[in-house]
């Protein structure tokens, strides 16, 4: 369904169930747009009402799906190619707003911001549901949606500093090179900057080194795969260039306190018994 697309949308009353499972799914952001809705999460900060308009941005290949059966809202998802020929700042700004570090990011929206963001979206949804599409147009309806985001999100926090966005170019870098290359020289290089120098960066924003946060993509990515795809832990680790069972296994438990099979079996009766892989480990 999805391995000839760029951009989705759907009423999430209207969202079918093969959506959820489509192997493409996993390459695009998705922001889940919930009306008149209690949050899928338990809000770690204090909002006036838990029943509103709530936002959620997915970035893509995570391991955690929200359970939408049932609600009331839209899915717009895209794939970061519909992007690329925007400025690297705009990139750098939505990779930030999507929490690119994280499983997703939210942001509960007043009634007068959703009438501005219903407005863009109808304009949107009317030409994504023409028979013949202008993908330049839904382009940059999605690029205006995206900015009213980005400013949204900049009202609950501070404007970004310079290592800020050092961060989101290094988690964007990472993203797409964390099967291959694991040393920080690379990284820093390609930024133009020295070892040494990125990891104060990270160590500041984050409290990590660059080789903490590849470590904790493989973390994520084998979470994922374990959750989602039928492969055994073997074939997980060899997807994630591990050579050897037993040196992924020690891999696994020293960063997540528990065997790969013990969070396989448990992540999975946890979504059995829930119908939701919003799993919190």
């Amino acid at each position: 369904m999805l391995s000839d697309k760029v951009l989705y949308i759907r009423d999430l009353a209207d969202c079918p169930p093969s959506y959820l499972d489509d192997p493409g799914r996993r390459e695009f952001f998705e922001i889940v747009w919930l009306k008149n809705e209690e949050a899928l999460h338990t809000p770690q900060h204090d909002f006036q009402t838990l029943k509103g308009h709530w936002i959620y941005l997915i970035p893509p290949y995570r391991v955690h799906q929200l359970n939408k059966a049932g609600k009331q809202g839209v899915l717009i998802s895209f794939k970061q190619e519909l992007l690329e020929d925007d400025l690297k700042e705009f990139l750098l700004d939505v990779f930030r707003i999507f929490n690119l570090q994280g499983e997703f990011s939210c942001l509960q929206v007043s009634e007068a911001h959703a009438e501005s963001l219903s407005a863009v979206y109808q304009l949107m949804y009317a030409e994504y549901d023409q028979d013949s599409v202008n993908l330049i147009m839904l382009k940059a309806l999605l690029k205006v949606l995206l900015l009213k985001l980005i400013e949204l999100k900049e009202q609950h926090f501070t404007l970004q500093d310079l290592n800020e966005k050092r961060v989101y170019e290094f988690m964007m870098l990472l993203e797409k090179n964390y099967l291959e290359e694991r040393a920080a020289s690379f990284y820093a290089g390609k930024m133009g900057l020295s070892a040494k120098r990125l990891n104060q960066i990270l160590k500041e924003k984050l409290d990590k080194t660059v080789v903490q946060l590849i470590h904790d993509r493989l973390i994520l990515e084998a979470k994922r795969q374990m959750i989602h795809s039928e492969h055994t832990i073997k074939e997980i680790g060899y997807n994630l260039q591990f050579k050897d069972r037993s040196y992924f296994s020690r891999f696994f438990k020293t960063h997540t306190g528990q065997t790969a099979q013990e969070f396989q079996n448990q992540a999975r009766r946890y979504v059995l018994k829930h119908d939701n892989t919003l799993y919190a480990d």
